[in-house]
């Protein structure tokens, strides 16, 4: 027993030495900095969000000791992701987890570099779930929880599974109180919007939603329960110049059935911006289809 838990504390050690080249430390705001991952050997570094307060004057702790200027790339506040160019160069990027193996009760490393050296605490995966919205409308390929204790300064850092690989960026500020990471999946879809853009794009309508309940005729013939009731229609929105009005229930979108909220907000990705839509809207009693050009959401 004493063998295999002095192999088990060396691999865990030896995981650390091999991942921590690639963290960083992030100096953006005014108490303790918090940590980054590399992202790429050119000084691209992916942070969180909420620990990069500011927009100008950011410094990156390098894993050498040297600290080095930065500047803000971009960032998604919905995914709580940032992405920072550091003068620096030769940098060793981080190696993202690509399967899809990983189960509850996995043991997991959360690393962070918020002082000179890097730091480390263990925990497992709590929980797992299927793709998941944010409470601030990001969607996350995955929910992915630990049990890992987020030490002040660890927000931005990696969650490292077994081998080494980096499985997500922890974050403290998705939910209150709940250890998370943003998956690799999703961190790689927003870096690249956010490098290629400096925004993630989102479409927009321009309307106020609730849900209700449709007639039941009509919810038998279309085998949909809800739909979602426009109560403001903004002036000059992508809605009004379609001809939507307040008082209308949307049904579908693009051949979508649009039920609750979740659904609209789905539909209204990035590579819908400037596309023309159908929307089967309910007006009146009766059932309508309106074309809509869908806008792009500012930030």
């Amino acid at each position: 027993m004493a063998k295999a838990l002095q192999n088990l504390s060396d691999a865990l050690a030896a995981t650390v030495d091999a991942t921590s080249p690639a963290v960083v430390r992030v100096e953006a705001r005014r108490r303790l900095p918090a940590s980054g991952i590399v992202w790429s050997a050119d000084g691209t570094i992916v942070t969180a969000h909420h620990v990069a307060r500011r927009d100008e004057n950011i410094g990156v702790g390098l894993p050498g000791g040297e600290t080095v200027p930065a500047t803000l790339i971009g960032r998604d506040p919905s995914t709580d992701l940032a992405v920072l160019r550091a003068e620096a160069e030769g940098l060793t990027p981080a190696a993202w987890a690509e399967s899809d193996d990983l189960r509850v009760g996995h043991l997991v490393l959360a690393l962070g570099r918020p002082g000179q050296r890097v730091q480390a605490t263990l925990g497992i995966v709590s929980a797992l779930g299927k793709k998941w919205r944010t409470p601030a409308g990001g969607k996350l390929d995955r929910y992915l929880q630990t049990d890992v204790v987020m030490y002040p300064g660890f927000s931005g850092g990696p969650l490292v599974d077994a081998s080494g690989q980096v499985l997500g960026l922890n974050t403290s500020a998705l939910l209150r109180g709940i250890s998370l990471a943003v998956p690799s999946a999703t961190v790689g879809q927003v870096v690249e919007a956010l490098l290629a853009h400096g925004r993630v794009r989102r479409g927009y309508l321009g309307i106020g939603i609730q849900p209700v309940r449709l007639p039941v005729s009509l919810a038998q013939e279309i085998g949909q329960e809800t739909g979602l009731l426009l109560v403001q229609v903004r002036d000059g929105s992508p809605a009004e110049q379609g001809g939507l009005l307040l008082g209308d229930t949307i049904i579908a979108l693009d051949g979508e059935a649009i039920a609750h909220h979740d659904a609209l907000l789905a539909l209204l990705s990035g590579d819908r911006v400037g596309a023309l839509v159908s929307a089967r809207i309910l007006r009146a009693g009766k059932v309508q289809e309106l074309e809509v050009i869908i806008g792009e959401r500012k930030s």
